[in-house]
C-alpha cells in the first residue's frame, strides 16, 4: 500500500514539473527523490517514471559529490556521448572522398568505376579497405562533405548556329505580323507514338478503392491493334487544336493530311477570309526542313486551299520551344494519365475531352489511311513546286513560302505582309 502511494505521489510531482526539465534536470530530480526516500528509493523512482537505474545512480553520485554541470544549454559534460567514427578512423573521410570525387571518374583503378555509387556499395568498398562503416554512416559523412543525392541537369547543348537568336526573333516577328493581319498561325508536330491495348500508362487516377485498372504485365506490341500516331495542329491565336490519330507511319503525307483536316475542321471556319497560312514546326521528323516529300505535299495543299503557305522551322535542338508542346500536348498527356489506351477510339475520345481553364479546345479524328514510306522525290518534281525562299536563312530551307500555282492568284513575290 505504501509503495503504491509513493509511486502515485512521484507521478504527480513529475507531471507538475516535467515541462520545465531537460535531461540533466530529470536526472537530478530523480536522484533527489531517491535519496529522500532512502532504502528502496531508486527502485520506487524506476517504477514510477521508467528511468534507467544506472541514470538514477549516476545522478545520486553527482548530488552527493555536489558535482555542478556547466551552465547554459549543454546537458552533458564536454566530451560526453558517443564519439564520431571519424575520431576513431581519421583516414575514413579521405578514403570516402576518393571514391566519390568527380576527378576520379576516369581513374581505371577506382573500385567503383562503372558501378552505381550508392551508400551501400560505398560502405562495402570502404569495409574492404579496412574502414568498417554502415551505409547510414556513409550517408551522414557524405552530407558532412557537402555531397548531395541529385540527378542530372540538361544544360549542355551541341553546336548552335550563330544566328539562332535572330532566327527566333524572325519567327516571332512573322507570327506577330500574321496575327495583326488576322491571318492564321499554326504550330504543328507529331506526338509520341502510343501502344494501343491494355498497357500501363504513366500517372494515377481515382478508381474505387482496391479496384485499380488491370493492365498487361509486359509491354509487348499487339500487332492487331498496332500503335496510335497523333499528329497535332495548334492555332496560336484562337487557342484550339486538331489532332489526327494515325494507324500507320508518321510520314510527310500524313503530316500534311493532318494539316488539311485541321484546316477543314477548324481553320476554314475561324478564318473564312484567309489568304495565307503560317506554319511553325520542328526541323526534323515528318515535317523536316529538308524533307522533299513535305515540300511537294505542301505545294499541293497550297493549290487545293488557294492559300499562300509560309513555313518557319525552329533551329536544331530547340523543339521544346514549339508552342504545341507546352500548350496542347502536355494537357493531352495529363488528361489520359493512368488510363490504358485500349483502342484508337479511346485515344480520340480522351484527346477530344481535353480542356483547360484558359479555354483550350481540341478536336480529334481517326485517320485510317496508310501512308507508304520511302517515297522518292526527283529533282524535276522538286523544281516544279512554286517555292520562294526567304532572304533570311531561306537557302537552308528553314523558311519557305509556297505560292499557289493558280493563275488567278495575285503575285505576292515579296509576301502578302512584306515578310520576305
Amino acid at each position: 500500500m505504501i509503495e503504491s502511494i509513493v509511486i502515485e505521489s512521484l507521478n504527480r510531482k513529475f507531471n507538475c514539473i516535467k515541462d520545465t526539465l531537460d535531461e540533466r534536470g530529470r536526472r537530478y530530480w530523480a536522484a533527489c527523490e531517491a535519496l529522500e526516500l532512502g532504502h528502496g528509493g531508486i527502485q520506487a523512482v524506476v517504477q514510477a517514471r521508467g528511468l534507467g537505474e544506472r541514470t538514477i545512480r549516476r545522478g545520486c553520485l553527482e548530488v552527493r559529490e555536489e558535482t555542478r554541470m556547466p551552465t547554459g544549454r549543454r546537458t552533458r559534460r564536454l566530451g560526453g556521448g558517443r564519439h564520431s567514427v571519424v575520431n576513431h578512423d581519421p583516414k575514413l573521410l579521405e578514403a570516402l572522398e576518393s571514391l566519390v570525387e568527380p576527378t576520379t571518374r576516369g581513374d581505371p583503378m577506382s573500385p567503383l568505376r562503372g558501378t552505381c555509387k550508392s551508400t551501400r556499395k560505398l560502405a562495402e568498398a570502404l569495409t574492404l579497405q579496412g574502414h568498417a562503416v554502415s551505409h547510414a554512416t556513409v550517408a551522414q559523412l557524405l552530407r558532412h562533405l557537402d555531397y548531395r543525392l541529385q540527378g542530372t541537369r540538361k544544360r549542355l547543348e551541341g553546336a548552335s548556329h550563330p544566328d539562332r537568336d535572330a532566327q527566333f526573333r524572325s519567327i516571332n516577328r512573322c507570327v506577330s505580323v500574321f496575327q495583326r493581319a488576322g491571318q492564321p498561325v499554326i504550330s504543328v508536330d507529331a506526338k509520341k507514338k502510343e501502344w494501343v491495348g491494355a498497357f500501363a500508362n504513366r500517372g494515377r487516377e481515382y478508381p474505387p478503392k482496391g479496384q485499380p485498372e488491370s493492365v498487361r504485365t509486359h509491354d509487348f506490341a499487339d500487332k492487331a491493334l498496332g500503335k496510335g500516331c497523333p499528329y497535332g495542329v495548334y492555332d496560336l491565336t484562337d487557342n484550339q487544336g486538331w489532332v489526327s490519330v494515325g494507324v500507320g507511319h508518321d510520314t510527310a503525307q500524313f503530316a500534311v493530311a493532318s494539316i488539311r483536316r485541321g484546316w477543314i475542321q477548324m481553320g476554314s471556319r475561324c478564318y473564312p477570309q484567309a489568304q495565307s497560312l503560317l506554319i511553325t514546326a520542328d526541323g526534323g521528323g515528318s515535317n523536316a526542313r529538308r524533307n522533299r516529300l513535305w515540300k511537294v505535299e505542301l505545294q499541293k495543299l497550297a493549290d487545293d486551299l488557294d492559300l499562300a503557305i509560309y513555313v518557319r522551322h525552329f533551329p536544331p535542338g530547340t523543339s521544346k520551344w514549339n508552342k504545341i508542346e507546352h500548350r496542347m500536348f502536355c494537357h493531352i498527356t495529363e488528361n489520359w494519365r493512368g488510363r490504358p489506351l485500349i483502342n484508337h477510339e479511346v485515344i480520340v475520345n480522351l484527346i477530344t475531352n481535353t480542356s483547360t481553364e484558359q479555354g483550350l479546345q481540341i478536336q480529334a479524328g481517326l485517320d485510317g489511311n496508310t501512308y507508304p514510306t520511302g517515297i522518292a522525290i526527283s529533282d524535276q518534281a522538286l523544281r516544279s513546286i512554286n517555292l520562294v525562299q526567304a532572304k533570311f536563312h531561306g537557302k537552308g530551307t528553314s523558311k519557305n513560302y509556297f505560292k499557289p500555282r493558280k493563275q488567278q492568284y495575285r503575285d505576292v513575290k515579296e509576301g502578302p505582309h512584306g515578310l520576305f
